[in-house]
């Protein structure tokens, strides 16, 4: 009882401390010196088991974020940076996480992956790796976009990057390109090939850049006259599996439409799949378009016109950022929030042409007859 007293009256007297609870906090709480926490931290053989014990206890109880300075007290000079995904597209993840790696090595940052799901889940991976001396996260679609995720990050006093998110707030460090005026010219570059009756998939509805990309399709089709009746659009997931629903959904309409852009490139993948097994030639009967440009869209045939979206270069640049903000606080001075926006282009490639292209040359090729 005596100990429980002497805890609570230490913890009590921790949280008299104006701001977030410092290392010299949880020192105070647990009986031992900073350094000593500092092990516990790092993960240090060292340390007594029971010592580590009552360390990680008085974390707990003072919601403390194991930072830049506990980890400098031991001397580590390397930071340690999450990677949290969930649910992601597999040619989206490859790429980001490449743009990671490549960048991690040049900014003496120790990489750690982890998949986390909607939810509880993911918070407690955020608290577990935290108290694990995690320095900061990198938050891609759809986390980047999970305000709860975020606040949660804010309270406990960690350092985020977004990349690819459809908003940032302004305290917010975030990576990412204009999704809606790439949808906006991409829609356009289609109406200007001939289309009128042009099929959209939209992306997962939990990302908001889904809404974006619908938002400049929505809009070309508008400034361009063009009317978009309801089966023109349908709900996709960012999946594969999903493109392949949409794109049949699309093709069973009565007047079904003569190109098709999606929300991704794994989704437009899908519906030249879904042309393919119908007997459609694209781009002859029907022009399909994506949004990314990841390896599938040069793998597959034909070949995917798309949106390039640097994923490379924005998960690298994100890294480098968020590197650069936690050894400037590690330094003791103030980082300013960014919000940095890259350039994104149409990559031309084999499945768009002009509407009825292929009656065309059947006409031709008769005539040659």
């Amino acid at each position: 009882m005596a100990n429980e007293d002497d805890m609570n009256r230490k913890k009590r007297g921790a949280r008299k401390q104006l701001g977030r609870p410092t290392i010299a906090d949880v020192a105070h709480l647990a009986g031992c010196s900073p350094m000593t926490v500092s092990r516990v931290i790092n993960k240090e053989a060292s340390v007594r088991e029971d010592t580590r014990k009552t360390v990680l206890a008085a974390i707990e109880q003072l919601n403390y974020s194991p930072n830049r300075a506990a980890r400098s007290l031991a001397g580590a000079s390397q930071l340690r940076i999450a990677l949290l995904y969930t649910n992601p597209s597999a040619s989206y993840l490859s790429e980001f996480l490449t743009g990671c790696l490549e960048e991690a090595s040049h900014s003496d940052v120790h990489l750690v992956v982890e998949r986390c799901t909607f939810g509880e889940d993911e918070q407690e991976v955020v608290r577990r790796l935290m108290r694990g001396g995690i320095d900061g996260f990198m938050l891609p679609p759809p986390l980047c976009d999970e305000r709860p995720l975020l606040d949660l990050l804010h309270e406990l006093g960690g350092r985020a990057i977004l990349v690819g998110p459809g908003t940032a707030d302004p305290d917010d460090w975030a990576v990412m390109i204009d999704e809606y005026q790439a949808a906006y010219d991409m829609t356009s570059h289609i109406i200007a090939l001939g289309h009128k009756r042009i099929g959209f998939i939209i992306g997962n509805p939990h990302q908001t850049a889904s809404g974006k990309r619908l938002s400049g399709y929505l809009d070309a089709m508008a400034a361009a006259g063009l009317d978009v009746p309801d089966s023109l659009v349908r709900q996709g997931l960012f999946t594969y599996r999903s493109g392949i629903d949409a794109a049949m959904y699309l093709l069973d309409q009565p007047d079904p439409p003569t190109a098709i852009f999606a929300s991704n490139d794994d989704m437009a993948a899908a519906a030249i799949a879904v042309a393919q097994r119908r007997h459609l030639d694209v781009p002859l009967d029907l022009t399909v378009c994506g949004f990314d440009d990841t390896p599938i869209a040069s793998t597959i045939w034909p070949e995917l016109t798309t949106i390039r979206q640097p994923i490379h270069e924005m998960a690298s640049r994100a890294l480098a950022l968020l590197a650069t903000q936690l050894r400037t606080e590690r330094s003791g001075k103030a980082s300013e929030p960014v919000h940095l926006k890259l350039d994104y282009s149409i990559v031309r490639r084999q499945s768009d042409s002009s509407p009825g292209l292929a009656r065309k040359v059947w006409n031709a090729s008769r005539q040659n007859g």
